[in-house]
């Protein structure tokens, strides 16, 4: 069979070009990307291009394994419940730090380096994202029931993306940290995927991706050639409820169904952040390379 040359390649991408033209497309980075910089430059040079063929991408990233790093060598140790963090008013201060004043700019560097507008934004910037405190959590360890309380970690109440929408509409591509801010002024520490999902709805996207350490979403989690090309809401809940899906990959698959449900006009890729061009392959190519969630009336 004939390698496909470059002619083949730009005229397959061309009518997805057509069909983005114009869209909001909002990228969730997290996992390995954000501490790779050979990953990073990869990446930001793919956003760059789709904002300079009529795409509009908006960033929102994570960072928690830098804040652990941090945290670490000022001589703290880190405490989970549940997958989330215990974010007393130290580690806030820690997790701001690392957020807001590292991992955003970086990104908005990058993006700039390679010929790209960008701006870092967070929840407190025109009260973008708006949470509130997270109720205590009830879990079980070992035999006993206990509550805790997570501290300053938040639940999305409001996403006020008019800044987004200015920015994006004037050629700049914001960069956001899942920092929130309460009612009260005070910052919490809220999921970077579940940020993204809401962020999504609130403008309406027509994608919402999440670029991860994993090829998708795999039917064994062991066995990468077990790759779901497409799936439906239900399947996944199943695949959860059966403990397919487990850990970290379920806030993931969780801001995607309240993505899908929420707006089925929006279609959830779950990709390789790990793979050269990936955002690229999964929306320019025909076979993409990840999974693909969408809505019944998609």
């Amino acid at each position: 069979m004939r390698k496909a040359g470059i002619e083949d390649i730009l005229i397959e991408a061309l009518p997805y070009i057509r069909r983005f033209y114009g869209a909001k497309i909002v990228i969730k980075i997290g996992g390995h990307a954000l501490i790779n910089d050979e990953m990073m430059e990869s990446i930001t040079k793919d956003i760059v291009l789709l904002k300079f063929v009529g795409i509009n991408p908006i960033i929102v990233h994570g960072g928690g394994p830098e804040i652990t790093k941090l945290m670490e060598k000022l001589g703290r140790k880190p405490k989970f419940v549940a997958g989330l963090r215990i974010t007393d008013e130290e580690t806030m201060k820690i997790a701001r730090m690392v957020l807001v004043g590292d991992v955003n700019e970086k990104i908005v560097s990058l993006i700039g380096k390679h010929g790209g507008k960008a701006v870092g934004l967070s929840g407190n910037d025109g009260n973008l994202i708006v949470a509130r405190r997270k109720e205590k959590l009830i879990v079980h360890v070992e035999g006993k029931t206990r509550e805790v309380d997570l501290g300053w970690v938040g639940d999305v109440e409001k996403i006020n993306a008019e800044i987004v929408e200015i920015l994006s509409e004037r050629g700049y591509i914001p960069v956001i940290a899942p920092v929130a801010v309460d009612s009260n002024g005070n910052s919490l520490n809220v999921n970077a995927d579940t940020v993204a999902g809401e962020i999504a709805n609130a403008l309406n996207a027509s994608k919402f991706i999440l670029l991860t350490d994993v090829p998708g979403i795999l039917r064994n989690s062991s066995d990468e050639s077990s790759l779901i090309s497409e799936i439906s809401c239900d399947e996944l809940r199943r695949m959860i409820a059966d403990g397919v899906i487990s850990e970290g990959m379920i806030p993931k698959v969780q801001a995607c169904l309240n993505v899908v449900e929420s707006s089925p006009s929006i279609t959830c890729h779950i990709i390789d952040g790990r793979r050269r061009h990936s955002l690229l392959l999964e929306l320019f190519t025909d076979e993409g390379i990840g999974t693909m969630i969408v809505g019944s009336n998609v």
